[in-house]
């Protein structure tokens, strides 16, 4: 079953200000979905309303038809829906074993956690060869990897990745990189945020521009656009 997520009119923020604008847009019907723009435009705001994180003043927001914006944060975690924030937002005095047993508390995951474990340390082998380290005394790269391997101990019918190679160096963005891609390769739909659009090519064929807390653009699915068209898109012709 392909996953489903329906956005429609929403409108949200903190406090008085509100961040996003009477946004409508469906994703998940044509695969993996990449969001990006300019910083302090929404897209972060869009995912802590998604999950429940932020209430919207506004609007409506279904997964599967499942209308989210009355739930609790567990409950949509329940439904299938992970949020990896941006940020590495671990228990720090917890070893890298702990964290992922941690993210396997649904009813769903329970049951299948000896096997996500394995599939976990698949993806991410330094996982495993610093199993009963401490998360703060990992690297910044080691800690988006436990931060996205606790999300898939969880079982995610879709995963959504804030910005997951943020402040990393080259060669740890380049092994974060491709096992995003693997984990895509093995059937979880994932909307992820990020700056390196050139990834986002490569890992989705749908995207969206978000700007001053719209939809300002769309990439459909087939459509190919080089560099200087996506900076065009960002800053305007």
């Amino acid at each position: 079953m392909s996953q489903r997520l329906d956005i429609t009119g929403l409108t949200s923020g903190y406090g008085r200000i509100d961040v996003l604008h009477d946004l409508s847009v469906s994703m998940g019907i044509h695969g993996n979905v990449g969001l990006f723009g300019p910083n302090g435009h929404g897209k972060t705001t869009l995912l802590r309303t998604v999950s429940g994180l932020i209430k919207p003043s506004k609007g409506s927001i279904a997964f599967n038809g499942v209308e989210l914006s009355t739930l609790t944060p567990r409950a949509i975690v329940e439904l299938g829906l992970i949020h990896v924030s941006q940020g590495n937002r671990l228990f720090p005095d917890l070893t890298i074993g702990e964290c992922l047993s941690l993210g396997a508390f649904t009813k769903a995951a329970r049951g299948r956690e000896e096997a996500s474990r394995e599939e976990v340390l698949r993806i991410f082998p330094k996982l495993g060869e610093r199993w009963r380290q401490k998360v703060r005394t990992l690297s910044g790269g080691e800690r988006q990897m436990v931060s996205i391997g606790t999300a898939l101990m969880s079982c995610p019918k879709m995963l959504v990745l804030d910005e997951p190679t943020l402040g990393l160096a080259p060669k740890i963005k380049e092994e974060l990189c491709i096992a995003v891609m693997r984990i895509s390769k093995q059937g979880v739909p994932l909307i992820v945020v990020e700056q390196d659009v050139e990834f986002l090519l490569e890992l989705s064929n749908h995207l969206y521009l978000i700007n001053h807390g719209e939809i300002a653009a769309e990439i459909k699915p087939g459509q190919s656009l080089d560099h200087a068209e996506i900076m065009s898109l960002y800053f305007g012709k």
